[in-house]
């Protein structure tokens, strides 16, 4: 078992990626509002992702293809639908990450405006990903999350629950309008779009075959233990620290809030331990999309190029292809013109709409890739397996939904 944690990485890379602001101030904010109440709804959620992950890893493992070509395989429909949602998921999303790092930096060192900040950090993400170092990357990645544990575990140390409402959080309950809240919650426990870039982190990784499903398969295990935790500490913030206080968070500023707070209660110090856990978790999901949507988005432009009967012929897609560094550039620059421009409206509704499809698309992909004829029987989906997966579909779906009559 020593030997097998030692191999693991890129779950570390998932983690990191997967755990932004979004989710920290998600659990802040159920914290404060219910208390340990939810405990089981980050369980919950970190074992629905696991599948979902654990999913995409054994489809590449056990058949050699990406998932981009599982896809393919289900109709023109699949890759269209990701191809626009990429192009458009890209450009919005490479303004907000990088807005996001902006604001955690600049909390610290305000010696730049945040767009200025913002810059700096697409940036850099541009220059290490550009390199086409996996291991250097993963060596990043793997550090800023030890920085995100750290701060976030350490910060929570403060606030421990007793035993009794700790252990009352695992019993599942909903209070009175806390439903949407608690589906959130689930929903957000690591989950993004970079999930379905956990087959090429693991080509790079050099993990190719079926002998490599138990070792993928403990790695994916680490990741969502990992960001369990990591959002379990961020509601005992919110639950032991706020709850029952009028104090109202909202969006990346009531993360700078919360810090702010912290700062006043317990002095500069832990101040500055919530910023430097803010900032990280915000520039590791910026540097994991960086380096991982660009496979996704070189794969698609090879797959529907190459004829169905061509595709296992061609090579892998690398971070040194002229397509995965045109969309890590289309990721870093054009997105800058929102920092002064502000976003455009229409952009924004197709960018909600597709967005809320997407959980449920990879959700039922996944349950129909890993049923067929394509996997061998005994890396098909147990019963177990589709159980959840059909259940994350039903979650996913409902919480599109809402976000779409939000929308409209």
């Amino acid at each position: 078992m020593g030997q097998k944690l030692k191999m693991i990485g890129p779950g570390f890379v998932v983690a990191a990626t997967g755990v932004g602001t979004a989710d920290m101030i998600t659990a802040i904010v159920i914290g404060t509002s219910f208390g340990m109440t939810f405990v089981w709804a980050i369980i919950v959620g970190a074992i629905l992702k696991y599948y979902l992950n654990e999913g995409v890893g054994r489809w590449y493992l056990a058949t050699g293809q990406t998932i981009l070509q599982g896809w393919h395989s289900l109709g023109k429909w699949a890759t269209t639908y990701f191809g626009v949602y990429s192009v458009i998921w890209g450009y919005i999303y490479g303004a907000t990450a990088a807005m996001t790092c902006g604001l955690g930096m600049h909390a610290m060192l305000p010696i730049m405006p945040i767009w200025a900040w913002a810059i700096v950090h697409s940036l850099i993400g541009f220059a290490l990903v550009w390199t086409g170092r996996y291991l250097l990357f993963e060596r990043i990645m793997t550090v800023l999350i030890g920085v995100m544990f750290i701060t976030i575990i350490g910060t929570s140390l403060l606030f421990l629950p007793s035993f009794g409402e700790f252990a009352g959080g695992f019993v599942p309950r909903m209070p009175e309008g806390s439903l949407m809240l608690a589906l959130g919650l689930i929903g957000g426990v690591g989950g993004t779009i970079t999930m379905a870039s956990y087959g090429y982190w693991l080509k790079e990784k050099d993990w190719k075959g079926k002998a490599f499903v138990p070792i993928m398969r403990l790695d994916t295990k680490a990741a969502y233990v990992i960001t369990g935790i990591f959002t379990m500490a961020a509601l005992v913030i919110g639950a032991k620290f706020l709850f029952g206080t009028d104090v109202k968070l909202e969006g990346d500023q009531g993360l700078l809030d919360l810090a702010g707070l912290l700062g006043q209660e317990f002095g500069t110090p832990l101040r500055w331990l919530f910023l430097i856990a803010f900032w990280s978790a915000a520039f590791t999901s910026l540097l994991g999309v960086w380096n991982g949507v660009p496979y996704l988005f070189a794969d698609f432009l090879r797959t529907i190029r190459t004829k169905k009967e061509e595709l296992h012929k061609v090579k892998p897609v690398s971070e040194k292809d002229k397509s995965y560094r045109a969309y890590l550039a289309w990721l870093t620059f054009p997105p800058m013109l929102i920092f002064f421009l502000g976003k455009p409206v229409q952009l924004i509704i197709i960018y909600g709409v597709l967005g809320a499809l997407f959980m449920p698309f990879l959700a039922i992909s996944l349950i129909i890739l890993l049923n067929s004829k394509k996997v061998d029987a005994e890396y098909r989906n147990k019963w177990v397996t589709n159980a959840v997966l059909i259940g994350c579909l039903l979650m996913f779906a409902y919480l599109g939904i809402n976000e779409l009559q939000k929308l409209f």
